[in-house]
This record gives structure tokens, sequence and C-alpha cells, in this order.
């Protein structure tokens, strides 16, 4: 019995001993976490911007907090993991970089992913107690974009007659599109979108617009079926964006268009973003949106936060 014991208490010894040598081995691989020089970091309130330190600056700007913790791998590893991807979304030292429309759609993108719980990322979190937002940082963060965002002015003359003008244009034939335009990526306008079935909604108070979200027909069977996560392969949506016109009695109405912008799911053709293609057409004219086709890294990185929802952020209105 003794002899077995021992045995026993000598593998037990050389487990733990290779479990020891193997963590002891891990800390050998460190990836570097830069600290770029801090040269356009955004201005906010005092109150805005505490709120925002404490909540994102760990990710999102050029000081990274390491605590002791952070310091250990294998934890290191999914830091510095979470650091780089949340530099390439937002990097709050690097804010004045961009244009103030740009800006404002950025700081509406953070609170819209705060308040549907994307962020901070759970994972986070748990570890970082003090990254969370209650429910009074959320408020405050809100009064502040709201604060930022373009007045809204009942019965606007400029927004009636940017609408007027466009619809005229439209009647006499002076914004046709001669042929469908295709983005850098390989998607091609699909005007069809005219005759699918809006599903949802969503305001833009950063700047001042409406959008509603359509479905393809493979999109609303998913609803019906309640099978949306992950949607099906197939699916399209196309968000469609308005001035947003509001008259004197607080109706609110569309006004000249601004753009469509689609989503389409197909996991083996766009599985470098996560299984969907994206893709933005501009103005009445349909100018596709991007320099470079790496263009919808932007699109996919801004969705990234709602992986548990296949990086959908609008859920079908339920009735």
């Amino acid at each position: 019995m003794n002899k077995r014991n021992n045995r026993f208490r000598s593998k037990i010894s050389l487990i733990l001993i290779i479990m020891i040598a193997v963590f002891i081995a891990m800390q050998l691989y460190h990836p570097a976490i830069a600290k770029p020089a801090v040269t356009a970091e955004i201005k906010l309130p005092a109150n805005v911007k505490a709120i925002v330190k404490r909540a994102c600056y760990d990710c999102h700007s050029n000081e990274t907090n390491l605590r002791w913790y952070d310091k250990i791998a294998p934890v290191y590893w999914q830091v510095a993991a979470h650091v780089k991807d949340g530099r390439d979304v937002l990097n709050f030292s690097d804010w004045k970089k961009m244009a103030p429309a740009d800006q404002k759609a950025k700081l509406w993108e953070v609170v819209n992913q705060i308040a549907a719980g994307a962020m901070p990322l759970k994972s986070y979190e748990f570890i970082h107690t003090g990254a969370k937002i209650s429910d009074q940082d959320l408020a405050v963060l809100k009064a502040y974009v709201l604060s930022t965002a373009p007045k809204s002015k009942p019965g606007d003359t400029a927004l009636v007659n940017a609408a007027s003008k466009q619809l005229n244009k439209l009647q006499q034939g002076g914004l046709c599109v001669a042929a469908l335009p295709t983005a850098l990526n390989g998607i091609t306008y699909i005007p069809d979108y005219k005759n699918w079935q809006a599903f949802s909604t969503t305001d833009r108070f950063d700047n001042g617009t409406v959008r509603i979200i359509f479905g393809n027909d493979v999109a609303v069977k998913a609803i019906k079926d309640g099978h949306i996560h992950p949607w099906p392969i197939g699916t399209i949506f196309a968000k469609v964006a308005w001035d947003q016109i509001e008259d004197k009695d607080g109706e609110v109405r569309t006004g000249a268009f601004k753009q469509v912008e689609y989503m389409i799911k197909d996991d083996a053709k766009y599985a470098s973003t996560k299984g969907w293609g994206f893709a933005r057409f501009k103005t009445p004219k349909m100018i596709p949106y991007g320099k470079t086709v790496l263009f919808a890294n932007e699109c996919i990185n801004c969705h990234k936060p709602m992986k548990d929802a296949d990086f959908v952020f609008t859920e079908p209105i339920k009735h």
C-alpha cells in the first residue's frame, strides 16, 4: 500500500513539475504592446472623460495600463489581442485625426455598443471590474453625445428643400443609374431591396438621419422561423438612410436619400470578415464607398462586439 501511495505521489509531483515548467515557459512569450505617443487625444468634459478613461482607455488608446495580473500569461496574450483589436477599431489617442463627422459617428457607435451590452467586453469586465459602466454612467455618455448632435428644427427649410430638389431630379430622370455600380470587394448594388420587407428601424441622432432595415426572402423566413443566431447563408440586409425631417407638430418623415448599406451572409465567400460581405452606396448616384478593398474591415471591426448575435446590431422588431 505504501509503495502504491508513493508511486501515486511521485506521479502527482511529476505532473506538478511539468505544469510549473510549462507555466514558466509561457511567460517567455510576451507579444509587445506598443505605446505610441499621444498626439491627437479626444477632448471631453471632465465627468465624461473619467468614464471613458476608466472603461475604454486600456484597449482603445495609447495609454494602456497593465496591472500585475495582466502581465501573466496566458492572460497577457488575451490582453494584447484586445489592445490590438481595440486600437484598430477606435483609438482615442488619435481622435483628432478623424473628420468631425466621423468623430460624431464614432461617439454614437460607442454609446450604442455600450447600451447593447457589447462593450466593454464581458471577459474584460470579469477581471477589470472597474471598467463596468453603470446605468448612471451610460446616461452621462448619452447626454453628452446628444449634446453634440445637430439640433432638429421643425420644418427645417434646408432639409425640406434638399428633399424636394432630389425628388424633382428623380422625376425628371436626372438621378437614373446607367449601370449597376459595384463596390471594390465585388458586391454590386441591389436595386430590388425596395421590394423587400422592412423589419426594423434605427435613428442616428449624431447625424440627423432615420434608417430602415430591409431583409430579402431568406432573412424574412429566418425571422419567422426564429433562426437568426446565426443567420442562414443567403441572408441579405439593406439599411437605407434618409435625412430626418420633423414638422411643426413633431411628426417625423424621411427627407433626402443619403445611402444604402448591405450585409450579405456567405461564410465561405466572406470568411475574412466573419462570414458577412459589406457594401455601401452613397447619394442617389450610388457611389461605392471605400478607397481600397480593405474598407470592409472597417465594417466588421464595428460589428465585432456583436459576435454573439452573429455580428448583427439590429434585432427584428417583435410584434
